[in-house]
């Protein structure tokens, strides 16, 4: 039997895929790429903008068309909110919702008449006694389950994703997470740690830590997210950590201190700030506004960057085309980001409606081609900032995890503070850390 994966969105779906991949192979399937023959496909899905779900329902017309009496499988968030409507697509054999991820391969399994076992996909327990959201936020819809999926990537030789919390209480106006994912809660330490014990085991060097909002973690354990560092910290054969993406208002103080102590997390934060008006942050109900994220940004700066050593990478997310977004308060984000927070990269998202949100309904609603623009422009000003970043750090000392993937007779990798370097092939180096000197 042959199995066909592909993954859409974030990191968090890309760690459940591969721990899907880990159970199908453990019960001898072979895993074929998606453009091929299989006799089971799975789309792990995103519903965070209208393209994503448009990908989703081509790729299973896809899959379908390839091998008409193939299994089609569907789980992932668009999985979640639209499962009626999935179902509706011709060839879809299953599609498991979020209270059902644990089940995807056993039942899978069956369906193709192979033994399998009623617990989740990696042989740990459960966690379904978590609280829901309030049904009140989005009227009709279905609360997602508050099951609680282990979940880590294996298919890199260099880094994992590994899945610590899961879910969302913040309800902010413009996204459908909380509906998709549930209510923020976390796997326990001493499973994480187990976790990051087998990624060790397969010879993985670096871990990003990866959640739906990673900082919230502890909501269902009572531990906290300084503990879970302190305890991943002491994991032999992890060489380096990342934290994929942290609220500003969950970046304390002490975390910064303990990381700039001298610890494996490395000088790289992704950090999500969606708009530099503060008008348009409290608009759709973000817990904080623009002086307190720049005082964080500032705090880390100066905790963490020293004369003659690397300068901290920061990841920034911004949401152009909020309802409401006139070009002045645009502008005010532009020159926010530009002259006062200068981070390093910026992931930069056209505003796309989701129905059932508040700010579906808001008056502003901006259009497609303004959007289109103010992307263009602030990817533009993402280019000078990277190019300013990558300067400033020439010349300082740094180590680099080479990766495998060779083109053009050179292999890549990145320094700690996430500048990616290339050099000519040597497979000696490939899964090494090298101490450089940034060029």
């Amino acid at each position: 039997m042959k199995v066909a994966l592909t993954t859409l969105g974030c990191k968090l779906n890309y760690a459940e895929t591969s721990t899907y991949e880990r159970g199908f192979v453990a019960h001898g399937l072979e895993v074929v790429p998606w453009n091929t023959v299989a006799d089971v496909y799975l789309i792990n899905t995103c519903a965070v903008t209208e393209t994503a779900e448009k990908k989703s329902r081509n790729l299973l017309r896809r899959a379908h068309k390839l091998a008409p009496d193939a299994l089609v499988i569907v789980t992932g968030c668009y999985a979640e909110l639209r499962k009626e409507k999935l179902y509706e697509i011709e060839g879809v054999s299953r599609v498991f919702g979020a209270s059902e991820k644990s089940l995807v391969v056993s039942e899978t399994l069956s369906m193709l008449e192979i033994p399998g076992q009623a617990r989740n996909d990696d042989g740990q327990a459960r966690n379904d006694d978590v609280p829901g959201p309030d049904p009140t936020v989005m009227p009709g819809h279905d609360l997602a389950s508050q099951e609680t999926l282990p979940a880590y990537s294996s298919g890199e030789r260099t880094r994992s994703f590994l899945k610590v919390q899961d879910g969302c209480n913040n309800f902010c106006a413009y996204c459908t997470v909380p509906y998709a994912r549930g209510r923020s809660r976390n796997i326990p330490i001493c499973e994480l740690v187990k976790q990051a014990e087998q990624i060790a085991a397969k010879g993985i060097r670096e871990v990003v830590l990866t959640g739906v909002n990673t900082g919230d973690f502890g909501r269902t354990t009572g531990e906290s997210f300084l503990d879970l560092l302190k305890a991943l910290n002491a994991v032999d054969g992890i060489d380096r950590y990342r934290i994929s993406s942290i609220e500003p208002n969950l970046i304390t103080e002490e975390i910064v201190d303990w990381i700039a102590s001298g610890t494996k997390f490395q000088r790289h934060f992704h950090i999500p700030l969606q708009s530099g008006s503060d008008t348009l942050l409290k608009k759709v109900g973000r817990r904080y506004d623009t002086a307190l994220f720049a005082s964080r940004i500032d705090y880390i700066r100066q905790a963490m960057e020293r004369p003659g050593e690397p300068k901290v990478f920061f990841g920034i997310d911004v949401i152009v085309g909020l309802p409401g977004e006139t070009e002045e308060l645009f502008l005010e984000t532009y020159h926010f980001l530009k002259d006062r927070i200068k981070p390093a990269f910026l992931h930069v998202f056209p505003y796309s409606r989701r129905p059932g949100t508040r700010a579906a309904e808001m008056p502003g609603q901006v259009q497609d081609s303004i959007k289109t623009e103010r992307v263009a422009r602030l990817e533009a000003l993402s280019a000078d900032l990277h190019a300013a970043f990558v300067a400033a750090n020439k010349g300082l000392p740094e180590r680099v995890l080479w990766e495998s993937t060779v083109k053009g007779g050179l292999m890549a990798g990145y320094t700690g503070n996430y500048i990616r370097l290339e050099k000519p092939y040597d497979p000696a180096l490939v899964n090494q850390l090298e101490e450089i000197v940034i060029w």
